[in-house]
């Protein structure tokens, strides 16, 4: 797939795209057939032959990123707090952290101010108004 990948200014857009699928196609077939017979290799075979397209959706969709580098950037705070701070340990709490961690990552990847957006709630809040919306406006 690779090499594909890197002959593609060699290749028609049309001609890249078959070769890609071809590839996927060949990717999915050993995975699910010409596996090795031990368990772990059995259980990534059944998951080919249930999700292969997906694995491999960046292939032939364009726009969609082969990794997942956003979503794990959007979640990484919330990693190292729960580490820091061990978790929670009732319902409440982690309803809490749900929520002001939705917030943060909203408000961070609209480049809008965590800090603006809260000061908002709460006023909306002591004002019986509805909640500020964490919906991205138009520009």
């Amino acid at each position: 797939m690779f090499r594909i990948i890197h002959r593609r200014d060699t290749m028609t857009p049309k001609g890249f795209q078959r070769s890609l699928e071809r590839a996927r196609t060949d990717i999915i077939n050993a995975g699910v057939w010409a596996s090795p017979k031990c368990k772990q290799s059995r259980n990534l075979a059944k998951r080919f032959r249930k999700h292969g397209d997906a694995y491999f959706r960046f292939i032939t969709t364009p726009g969609i990123e082969p990794t997942n580098n956003l979503a794990e950037q959007a979640i990484r705070f919330v990693v190292i707090d729960r580490r820091i701070t061990q978790g929670t340990r009732s319902e409440t709490g982690k309803r809490w952290c749900e929520r002001i961690w939705t917030v943060i990552a909203t408000c961070s990847q609209q480049r809008r101010s965590v800090f603006e957006y809260l000061r908002e709630a709460v006023s909306a809040a002591f004002h019986n108004q509805p909640n500020p919306s964490l919906l991205p406006t138009e520009p």
